[in-house]
């Protein structure tokens, strides 16, 4: 046994000793080579990080899901790949300790198998119910206001409001304590996509006006314990502030308090979008331009049917939009099902631009290749959309034999796709970039104690042959790209003809010879 044991260790250093000598060579270009040109197709991606966003609860619980059959995760909305829960802190914590997470569960869970993602906000101030705050935080002794709403306001039914103060001890410690427990759960969650600051103002967007009416000074100070408190139980989860949190300053290309949730890792959404007409249709298209190319944007539009009754719907605006804020995702703020009746054709539209959209325009390698042999691969790419790919992807190519198995795969980390430069409609660069991949390894073949290495020898059944390598065989394979995990996960789907169902997509088809020296 020992003797076998020192044989091995032989054998991976010879294995090595081949390896480090071939790394050297020259990458051979005089074979005949294939060259793959895609077809590239209009079809709406589900991507990481971008897509349109399904309001499962919008402040009330009826809205928008519960007109949605259960298990419904909206794969007949083109591009739909987010469901997102606007929930009262009072829906989520009714008793103090006593936690509802069945509001979110049931919904959440068809999205997550299908690999779609989630998205929260909870809010402590609301036009309904009357306690958006749980009652209970102000039994404790925690300090507010009562205020009214106009009952025809958004669908409120509550005349008489009430409204912690956002910096109040008692409140923070019970935020405290319902925020460690949401952490728990989705902190660093695969399945998250954003968490929404709404702790702070109406709607969790920083709003005072109609209630405490603070200051521009008391909303940055209140508005940055806020981001400190959630990015103390959310450190691994990306949040999301509220342009209206920075008032009149979100017209401009800086805000304080949009500074500092930027320098925090805390990104930017604008709720906004066509809820007034014309030159007002949003404001803040400015401070995004500091966010999007690092982090991704997210915008939503006005309540639709509000808008169109209003008669300051405009369609296309929309498309300007997402183009100024180069938006990653866009939140449908009405019933989906009538919004695409009605919206088809702006949505298709959006969908070739939204997020980012990862072309491969080429690609070319050699017809015949060695084992263990390096060989050049050839592609051309670029970002079609209006924002990076923000968690990067790399290119992996993989061997796969007639029955669809993979013999071989391998992954170029020295080509990230986040670094794709992003351009206006039309207008995206194509990078070319080459890849030294080598398919299989090379060793030398035993000739001594074949019995106690491969004892099945013994019965005629050796591996062993004049052509064979330890880690594939010679043969023709088909050649397939992703683009994933440095460990070759396929993540992204792009827009050409040919995926197969890993997310794979087919280059053609290459021999692979033995080794040189068998």
């Amino acid at each position: 046994m020992k003797g076998a044991l020192r044989f091995a260790g032989l054998l991976l250093a010879a294995a090595a000793i081949c390896f480090a000598e071939e790394d050297s060579a020259d990458i051979k270009s005089d074979e005949a080579r294939i060259v793959y040109t895609p077809t590239i197709t209009n079809e709406a991606l589900i991507n990481p990080g971008m897509g349109w966003v399904f309001y499962q609860y919008a402040g009330r619980l009826w809205a928008y899901g519960s007109m949605q059959k259960p298990g419904d995760t909206l794969d007949w909305f083109p591009g739909c790949s987010t469901i997102y829960f606007r929930l009262t802190w009072s829906d989520l914590e009714p008793e103090e300790g006593v936690f509802r997470w069945d509001l979110i569960d049931t919904y959440a869970r068809p999205w997550i198998l299908k690999g779609k993602k989630i998205a929260f906000r909870v809010m402590v101030s609301n036009p309904t119910p009357a306690y958006t705050t749980p009652k209970w935080v102000r039994d404790a002794g925690a300090q507010g206001i009562d205020y009214t709403w106009d009952k025809n306001s958004l669908g409120s039914t509550e005349s008489l409001l009430w409204e912690p103060k956002f910096d109040d001890p008692v409140f923070l410690e019970k935020l405290e304590h319902f925020l460690a427990a949401f952490a728990r759960r989705y902190n660093g969650n695969p399945a998250v996509a954003f968490i929404d600051i709404g702790s702070f103002g109406i709607y969790g967007e920083g709003h005072t006006d109609r209630s405490q009416k603070l200051s521009p000074e008391e909303t940055i100070r209140i508005g940055k314990l806020h981001i400190d408190l959630y990015k103390k139980y959310f450190p691994d989860t990306q949040l999301v502030i509220g342009d209206d949190m920075a008032g009149d300053q979100r017209r401009n290309e800086h805000a304080e308090i949009t500074d500092y949730a930027f320098s925090q890792g805390v990104t930017l959404r604008d709720d906004s979008i066509l809820c007034a007409p014309g030159q007002n249709a949003w404001f803040s298209q400015k401070l995004a331009q500091q966010f999007w190319p690092v982090m991704p944007v997210i915008i939503e539009h006005g309540h639709y049917i509000r808008r169109v009754y209003k008669n300051n719907w405009t369609p296309e605006r929309l498309l300007d939009a997402m183009e100024d804020y180069h938006a990653s995702y866009f939140s449908i703020h009405d019933w989906p099902r009538q919004f695409l009746q009605r919206e088809r054709e702006i949505v298709d539209k959006m969908n070739l631009r939204l997020g980012y959209r990862i072309e491969l325009r080429a690609a070319s390698f050699p017809s015949r290749a060695k084992i263990d042999e390096p060989i050049l691969i050839e592609t051309d790419w670029a970002n079609v959309g209006v924002a990076p790919c923000y968690g990067g992807a790399f290119p992996t190519f993989t061997l796969k034999d007639d029955e669809g198995h993979i013999v071989w795969s391998v992954t170029d980390e020295s080509f990230n796709v986040r670094d794709l430069p992003v351009a206006a409609p039309g207008q995206a660069e194509t990078i070319r970039h080459e890849s030294r991949v080598r398919f299989g390894l090379r060793m030398l073949v035993p000739t001594i104690n074949e019995g106690v290495i491969f004892p099945m020898k013994e019965l005629g059944q050796s591996p062993i042959e004049d052509d064979w390598s330890p880690t594939m065989k010679p043969g023709t394979y088909s050649l397939w790209i992703s683009l994933g995990k440095p460990d070759g996960t396929p993540e992204i789907a792009m827009p050409i003809e040919g995926a197969g169902p890993d997310r794979c997509y087919k280059l053609g088809d290459i021999v692979i010879d033995p080794a040189a020296g068998q």
